[in-house]
């Protein structure tokens, strides 16, 4: 672990400018031995700019950053990683086209006597340390094939296997199931134990309750406070955020009309992914598909988006039998699509605001065969003042944006493209308290017109909180439906577990 030393982390005065803004203003910030320190803020806060800074990838305009006592200057990732600092980023750092052992160990590979490297020790050891993360697949496995949590847990094998002094963690358990987030605590635990600290960046305070010793809150580039974990209360910790107290988190919604189906799903099946899948979705009403990762529930989404062919089925959409064999085709059926990885498949970094919200409905926006830009513009500032995206002009590179603001910009897309149905895979993943209150709302304001809302949550909390009804799968088939009255965790995760399967009790085992 190399020499110890109490004051691991010492940042002075830290600044970053961007063009148009000042993402960090004179933050002052530590981190001790050992510790498991939280940081806390809203999209936007500067927590992603402070933590690339310390892993090398960007460089401070002001103050300094001292680590196990000596002043880093101008150091980039490799030389961050050599001194002994390891940093899981919020969106996936993999080379996909590579094994998951080649990503463990790129840029470190063991060589043999003879100067090869050594292909063999690298699988080896690099299975041992996917083991070790909980991870179930082969260390073989190309990046590419991996799922979004799988990934994340080849980042998470990386990071610990690089005998490193601090661990910078941005959101880690976004993707992660209950046991893959208790096998997470497990080793930032043992890790604390050996003197290694970690700091913590997460939306999902309860985590921060469980694992933390103290929680830094940033806000608009600035620090607010630094608290001891005991001493943090909930509405003490949103308040330092977000500048004031919220208001209730779920907005309050009317009581849907079941007579106005909207979506009906008859036997909708994809051999080895989904099977006999039948439910519908009415009007104005908002239902939510819950069960544990792999349990079929993007695929559903997939398939009603054209994204992937079922092998039979039939979908009605307002009473008419519909054929959906692309996106394209999903689109002028009137169904959008927001997904689980807004930065892979959902948004096109590198455009601007503009283009991005217009890039459902461009057949609409076009005079003659080209885009009306007047038209395209009036539309994309109309939804930037809507839903309040945070940025100097809707020419902005979406790239640019905070996580909060880059999904904004994928709900204007589809608010602009008028879908009758609308499917939303994680909509708040990786988004602050403030920025999920404002999501509701839009799909509380959503549905109020009538249209309807298939929603993908991994947050129980928010599935109890804004949907009218849940259904339940495992194992690629919908097993139980519950209504928002009968709706607790404990009933939801009773059949995503498949208890039901062997207690012949029923729900009420549920409950027990």
């Amino acid at each position: 672990m190399g020499n110890s030393c109490d004051a691991l982390l010492d940042v002075r005065g830290l600044t970053k400018r961007f063009p148009g803004v000042v993402a960090l203003k004179n933050v002052d910030f530590d981190v001790r031995e050992g510790e498991v320190h939280a940081l806390l803020g809203e999209n936007g806060a500067g927590k992603s700019t402070l933590i690339k800074i310390l892993g090398g990838v960007l460089q401070a305009d002001e103050g300094q950053v001292v680590f196990c006592g000596k002043q880093l200057k101008g150091i980039d990732p490799h030389r961050a990683q050599t001194l002994g600092i390891g940093t899981i980023h919020q969106e996936s750092e993999l080379a996909l086209p590579l094994s998951a052992a080649e990503n463990i160990y790129m840029g470190r590979m063991p060589a043999s006597i003879k100067g090869v490297v050594d292909r063999q020790r690298i699988r080896r050891d690099a299975q041992q340390w996917l083991d070790k993360v909980g991870a179930r697949f082969s260390a073989r496995q190309a990046a590419f094939d991996l799922s979004i949590s799988q990934r994340r847990l080849v980042e998470l094998a990386r990071a610990v296997s690089m005998d490193a002094k601090l661990l910078i963690m941005d959101e880690p358990t976004t993707v992660f199931t209950d046991e893959e987030v208790d096998t997470l605590f497990r080793i930032i635990g043992e890790l604390k134990e050996n003197g290694v600290a970690t700091i913590y960046i997460s939306h999902r305070l309860q985590e921060i309750y469980e694992i933390a010793d103290r929680v830094t809150v940033l806000r608009d580039g600035e620090k607010i406070g630094t608290l001891d974990a005991s001493d943090a209360t909930e509405d003490a910790l949103i308040k330092m955020m977000v500048g004031r107290q919220l208001s209730q988190v779920y907005p309050d919604r009317e009581d849907v009309d079941e007579s106005g189906e909207l979506l009906r799903v008859e036997n909708l099946t994809r051999r080895g992914v989904v099977e006999d899948v039948s439910f519908t979705v009415n009007s104005g009403e908002i239902v939510g598909l819950s069960g544990l990762v792999g349990a079929g529930r993007t695929s559903i989404a997939n398939i009603l988006f054209g994204a992937m062919k079922a092998d039979r089925g039939e979908i009605y959409l307002r009473g008419q039998k519909i054929r959906v064999n692309s996106p394209a085709g999903a689109i002028r059926h009137g169904i959008g699509y927001i997904t689980a990885d807004r930065k892979l498949d959902g948004l096109l970094l590198i455009k601007s605001i503009r283009e991005n919200v217009s890039l459902a409905c461009l057949r609409r926006l076009q005079r003659l065969s080209f885009i009306a830009r007047g038209r395209e513009k009036q539309a994309a500032r109309k939804f930037k003042d809507i839903l309040g995206i945070k940025t100097p002009s809707i020419e902005q590179i979406v790239e640019n944006l905070s996580g909060g603001n880059q999904q904004k910009v994928v709900f204007a897309r589809w608010m602009l493209a008028k879908s009758d149905l609308l499917i939303l895979d994680e909509p708040t993943v990786g988004i602050d308290v403030g920025a999920k209150q404002e999501i509701y709302r839009l799909m509380s304001g959503i549905a109020a017109e009538g249209r309807g809302i298939l929603m993908i949550s991994s947050e129980l909390p928010e599935l109890l909180g804004m949907c009218d009804r849940i259904l339940v799968m495992r194992e690629g088939r919908i097993v139980h439906e519950v209504s928002r009255e009968e709706a607790t965790q404990e009933k939801i995760l009773y059949y995503s577990a498949g208890f039901h399967e062997t207690n012949s009790g029923g729900s009420e085992g549920a409950e027990e």
